[in-house]
């Protein structure tokens, strides 16, 4: 808890203030945030369907649930949402045929993800993509309950034999319509649930992927490239560079952990579940699945997204 006094004093400026105070100051400018960014309820064209129907063997189903950045919003074609994309890289990195379905949802919390699960249960997929906690980290969701709350739809899922890939909660602190001090808390809460979100999934036999602030240096630097019209979410480019980070997560969790290490050309670093979040929380891309008692981190090179 002082830790946590500590982390609002420097944020609001040097004054003491209470935890409920600090959740105040998040919600009221989240409100003004969004009144700068503007949403809606309009969705690009659905990314379901076949992917590298040339490709021979058997077909690899592939779900992707969450929140607007699993969507693809501010898209206007299925093949640059993030689900599309995948579908693309799958077929290519597995020689493999891809049936995507997405049931992700603008606004969405981590709470649910169960309804959006249950519209696929006709599905059976074979690896679910996540992608979900910006909209927990502003409507003031405790970082354990939703970390909680992950665990259960990937034990849900694991149970049933599908492997799952998390994409972890960005590093709000990086989004450019979000004023200090709201970006200095955002900042603290959404590494706070990454956190927490990397030792739910690998503890219930998932596979997270740090976004963290993945995005924020190439948007710092390539404003009108990497973000959307209205400045918060990514554009077409910066959903790929997104997807860039998960493809190989997704690739990996469908064959043999083993030669995952093998093929990677990389050490394997095998530490405590805690230090291993703690360390992808700070590593942007870095992959983390458990290994016996402990788990493994990984760091990838990201995969280039090409169209032809």
């Amino acid at each position: 808890m002082a830790r946590t006094r500590k982390v609002a004093t420097f944020a609001l400026g040097g004054g003491a203030v209470t935890l409920s105070s600090l959740y105040a100051t998040l919600m009221g400018e989240a409100v003004l945030a969004r009144r700068a960014i503007g949403t809606t309820d309009e969705r690009p064209p659905a990314p379901d369907g076949l992917y590298g129907e040339a490709q021979a063997g058997r077909t690899i189903r592939c779900l992707v649930i969450g929140d607007s950045a699993a969507v693809g919003y501010g898209m206007t074609t299925s093949d640059t949402t993030p689900a599309g994309l995948i579908g693309v890289g799958l077929a290519h990195m597995l020689d493999a045929q891809v049936e995507m379905r997405c049931h992700a949802v603008v606004g969405a919390q981590t709470s649910d993800l169960k309804a959006q699960l249950e519209l696929a249960k006709d599905f059976k997929p074979d690896v679910a993509v996540i992608i979900v906690g910006t909209n927990d980290v502003t409507h003031r969701v405790p970082p354990r309950t939703s970390a909680r709350r992950l665990a259960d739809v990937v034990t849900q899922l694991t149970n049933d034999g599908c492997e799952v890939v998390v994409g972890t909660c960005p590093d709000l602190g990086t989004v450019r319509p979000i004023l200090p001090p709201l970006r200095q808390v955002a900042m603290h809460w959404s590494r706070r649930l990454a956190r927490q979100q990397t030792m739910a999934v690998v503890g219930a036999g998932g596979r997270a992927v740090s976004l963290g602030d993945l995005l924020g240096g190439l948007f710092r630097e390539q404003l009108d490239a990497m973000f959307g019209d209205d400045r918060f979410h990514p554009s077409a480019a910066g959903y790929a560079n997104m997807v860039s980070v998960l493809i190989p997560a997704v690739a990996a969790s469908l064959h043999d952990p083993e030669q995952e290490f093998l093929d990677s050309g990389q050490p394997r670093d095998v530490m405590s579940l805690s230090d291993a979040a703690t360390q992808a929380a700070e590593q942007p891309g870095t992959q983390v699945v458990r290994n016996g008692r402990f788990a493994s981190v990984l760091r990838r090179r990201r995969l280039v997204l090409t169209r032809s």
